[in-house]
């Protein structure tokens, strides 16, 4: 029997609630991921450099995340900046936009809410509906809890598509963390499938690859399966070719940070490897993402690749592993062209190749 949206939201409830904003306190309250699965704190923040600075730290990460925290970081701006007037408050979300974006150049989730919510706030002043700068920020406030709102039933939609490809018994491979902690729903994108069956009551498990150099799989996905009581199976990254080759993985499903028009697919170091791997074994490899993701203008070579701090890879939770002083590249994302992918997975539907056609026939319209 199908189950609809409504009742996979009566079904799903969160354990774990990655991102709160306190409307009494007017402050934005979010899980340290940095922390797990060691220790459980959260941080408080209340202005758009402390939002940046907890992007930039991977306090909050994953793409879909990171856009709700964005959305609410320019909240922030009005509110820690207190402009008189709108024209000042419009430069104030600009400036705030530009320290925002430089916290993770990749994940156009990140841009895509800041540009969302300065854009909106033109649009509300210039058709009446912000006179001063109390109503903007209530214009904005509504709008991130719109945003976090539609993430949600967004993920709960590409489950519901998800779930209709696994079948009890089913092992599904992923990569990093795409969970509900990379999310910020509690739900999650890749993993939106997999509590979904799990709520249906469907026997489906997990393999989660470690994911060096910052350890998401191992310390984030690993931590929330278990949570929520779904069996999951941690391996070393270098285990992936192994697993897919034993038949030990019916479905490989992950996230994405940036998905392409002609379906180039972004996302955490190491998602190439798997699909290459898949593709040549004949194992489905699907990516799931909101239309949010998708970046409709820019060409392969456009997109920068985020490199991060080399001690990241000379050093596991600051302990030295390597040489000091080694030559390190390291880089966030890989790019997995389209050839590899069976499929993309959105809240609007299942994009098939050929993707140059059907990405903008689904997501763009």
């Amino acid at each position: 029997m199908k189950t609809s949206l409504q009742e996979l939201r009566e079904l799903f409830k969160p354990k774990l609630r990655p991102i709160h904003w306190d409307d009494a306190d007017n402050s934005l309250i979010l899980l340290d991921q940095s922390a797990l699965p060691f220790q459980t704190t959260y941080v408080k923040l209340r202005d758009p450099e402390g939002v940046a600075s907890a992007v930039k730290s991977m306090k909050v990460r994953g793409a879909p995340a990171i856009g709700i925290t964005a959305a609410y970081g320019m909240v922030l701006a009005l509110i820690s900046s207190d402009p008189k007037t709108l024209d000042e408050a419009l430069g104030v979300l600009s400036k705030a936009k530009q320290v925002l974006d430089r916290a993770r150049p990749t994940a156009v989730n990140l841009s895509w809410a800041t540009s969302h919510m300065l854009n909106l706030s033109r649009e509300a002043i210039h058709e009446g509906r912000a006179r001063n700068v109390g109503e903007l920020l209530q214009v904005l406030k509504e709008e991130a809890k719109r945003i976090f709102q539609e993430e949600l039933d967004a993920e709960l939609q590409m489950g519901l598509y998800g779930v209709e490809r696994l079948n009890d018994g089913d092992t599904v491979l992923t990569q990093c963390n795409a969970g509900g902690l990379a999310t910020g729903t509690g739900l999650g994108t890749a993993l939106a499938p997999v509590r979904v069956a799990h709520a249906m009551g469907i026997e489906v498990s997990v393999i989660a690859p470690e994911t060096r150099p910052w350890l998401q799989g191992s310390r984030l996905t690993v931590y929330e399966l278990m949570a929520d009581g779904i069996p999951v199976t941690l391996i070393a990254d270098t285990a992936v070719g192994l697993v897919l080759y034993k038949g030990e993985v019916q479905h490989v499903m992950v996230g994405a940070d940036r998905i392409l028009g002609d379906g180039h697919v972004f996302n955490k170091i190491g998602t190439f490897k798997e699909a290459v791997i898949a593709h040549e074994l004949g194992v489905p490899f699907y990516v799931l993402a909101p239309v949010s993701t998708f970046d409709l203008r820019s060409r392969v070579e456009d997109v920068e690749i985020e490199e991060r701090d080399p001690d990241e890879v000379r050093t596991v939770r600051g302990v030295p592993i390597a040489p000091e002083g080694v030559r390190v590249y390291n880089p966030v994302f890989d790019v997995t062209p389209p050839r590899y992918v069976t499929a993309i997975i959105t809240e609007r539907g299942v994009i098939l190749p050929p993707f140059e056609r059907n990405v903008r026939r689904i997501v763009g319209r």
